[in-house]
């Protein structure tokens, strides 16, 4: 088998940020992107760095600086307002920014903002004027353990990425009504949605197929009789408008459940099989971001067309717009909290994979227990109203594992309605939804007990390097290594039918293979790091989905007649 050449469009298209509402499920009309040019200086501001390109961070290719500029710095740019933008509230809407972040807004300060992965935002209205304005933001990032930093390393290489720093999602200013609609939290099963509203008038208009229901308050409630429900299959969104005073905002909501019962995961009241594929989110072109919005898009289309329909997103949390293609696209997520404290290989690697997998939960300094319990929350929040989004994982592999049954505990009662993970691959705790398994160096032979279902959350990590479309032609990372794709294919069907099959039969509710793509050093992704070559041939890749799928029914069946 020939390995197959791809399309790609997305990684040219940069501008296309600019373009997309960052927020699909609260989206206005009234909008105006700050993505594009800024300039870059010091942080004293007396040397001019360079201009760089919004949202791709400076140490990327596509940001047009290309090396990292230093652990302090500083954005500027300016932009006047459309007419008739300022006819109430104006905020400024930062993505992400790694890792913290002083806005002034005219030399005037707008507000502060610490962690690198979830989205703030600032009302600036009394700081605008009505001709040319100007925005700064000063950057700090020490890549500091106390705050959430994944995969990323000073010194790259093997399983450790290059670092990013500062503006790495969409920036853009909003003109909303002096009382607007702040947030919503939409909670839905199979028959049922509730939309709560923080902020607004309190006479409101929920505009639903054509059909308009007038309500007082803050809450709002549905029941749909013969509901269509969300899956892999048929992701079907209901999308509505909502008005509040002068106020409008559009979004969506899909009919869905998800529970833990009889030793497995039931979606929708049924039984699913979660054959899935880790996705760390790097490209390229923008390392912590693609080319465009539409390289999420692409590469949920392309793992779905080889037929997963999980992807856990590793220790890293995307833009908003990633999540709504998977809504969209019809792609469950796994996703994890991104990880903080320090990694040592012996302890954290080396031991468990051996076996020595038992030891309590490390110290950790108060500042990094309050900002990773403030990021973790913040996810949720993030997150909540996605209905692809039906687990998560507080830690992996012990990277920083602390307080794990405190944090169980109180994110469960915060957030019943998804699946929770304490602890993935190898300090487990009694409080956990599922228990979960690494693989990669042994058989994988692994049989459900007891009443939690089994997931097999990593395996596999099979190398093959396509040296013409590598990150480095030096070093090659990966767990077992071939040299060509028929290979490479070969050994990942043996795989899944002579040791994850078996298990499947014995009760595993899913399997999430090492990798989506290549990462830099790492050559063991199902495509390449530039998405321009798949390694694996697509029928193949459906034929292990469905000898999957008839392994999960009989697994069922003899679990059903015990």
């Amino acid at each position: 088998m020939e390995f197959q050449k791809l399309v790609t469009p997305f990684e040219n298209n940069t501008d296309a940020w600019t373009k997309i509402y960052p927020r699909p499920q609260l989206k206005r009309d009234s909008w105006l992107s700050l993505c594009g040019e800024w300039e870059l200086y010091t942080a004293d501001k007396e040397e001019f760095i360079g201009k760089i390109k919004v949202p791709f961070p400076p140490e990327s290719r596509l940001s047009g600086i290309g090396h990292s500029v230093g652990e302090s710095y500083a954005y500027k740019k300016s932009f006047t307002l459309p007419e008739g933008f300022k006819c109430g509230r104006v905020h400024i809407h930062f993505g992400a920014v790694d890792c913290i972040g002083n806005v002034k807004i005219n030399g005037k300060e707008a507000g502060c903002h610490e962690g690198g992965y979830v989205p703030f935002s600032l009302d600036i209205t009394h700081l605008l004027s009505e001709n040319e304005n100007t925005v700064e933001v000063v950057v700090t990032d020490k890549t500091d353990a106390d705050y959430c930093y994944g995969k990323q390393a000073k010194n790259r290489g093997g399983m450790w990425y290059t670092p990013i720093s500062g503006i790495w999602q969409p920036v853009w200013l909003e003109s909303t009504a002096e009382n607007y609609i702040k947030e919503l939290k939409i909670t839905a099963n199979q028959s049922k949605v509730t939309i709560e509203t923080l902020g607004g008038e309190a006479e409101k208009k929920i505009v639903l197929n054509g059909t308009e229901y007038c309500y007082m308050g803050d809450t709002f409630t549905l029941d749909i009789d013969n509901g269509i429900l969300w899956s892999p299959e048929n992701p079907h969104l209901y999308t509505f408008t909502l008005i509040s005073g002068e106020d409008k905002v559009e979004s969506y909501f899909a009919l869905r459940s998800i529970e833990c019962k009889n030793g497995y995961i039931y979606l929708n009241s049924k039984p699913c099989y979660f054959h899935g594929v880790l996705d760390q989110g790097y490209y390229p072109g923008g390392i912590f971001a693609p080319g465009s919005p539409y390289g999420y898009e692409y590469d949920i289309t392309l793992m779905k067309a080889l037929g997963f329909n999980t992807l856990r997103k590793h220790v890293k949390i995307e833009p908003d717009i990633f999540y709504y293609y998977c809504d969209k696209i019809g792609m469950i997520v796994f996703q994890d909290m991104v990880n903080s404290g320090e990694y040592r290989y012996v302890r954290d690697t080396v031991l468990p994979t051996v076996g020595f997998k038992k030891k309590r939960d490390r110290q950790a300094s108060e500042k990094r227990k309050l900002h990773f319990e403030k990021t973790l929350t913040e996810m949720t929040n993030l997150l909540y109203n996605h209905p692809s989004v039906c687990l998560y994982t507080i830690f992996n592999e012990g990277w920083g594992q602390h307080n794990a049954e405190s944090l169980y505990k109180k994110m469960k009662e915060k957030d019943p309605s998804r699946i929770w993970n304490t602890a993935s691959g190898w300090f487990k705790t009694k409080m956990s939804d599922v228990d979960s398994e690494h693989v990669y160096f042994k058989k994988v032979n692994l049989t459900q007990k007891g009443e939690k279902p089994l997931l097999l959350t990593e395996f596999g990590g099979y190398s093959c390097k396509i040296e013409e479309h590598s990150f480095n032609l030096e070093k090659t990372y990966g767990y077992k290594k071939f040299t060509d794709c028929n290979a490479f294919c070969d050994a990942l069907e043996s795989l899944y039918k002579n040791e994850v099959v078996p298990s499947v039969e014995k009760g595993l509710s899913g399997s999430i293979l090492t990798q989506l793509s290549d990462v830099e050093d790492e050559t063991n992704g199902l495509v390449t790091y530039d998405r321009q070559v798949a390694k694996v041939d697509p029928e193949r890749m459906l034929e292990i989905k469905q000898m999957l799928k008839s392994a999960f029914e009989r697994g069922i069946m003899s679990t059903t007649r015990k």
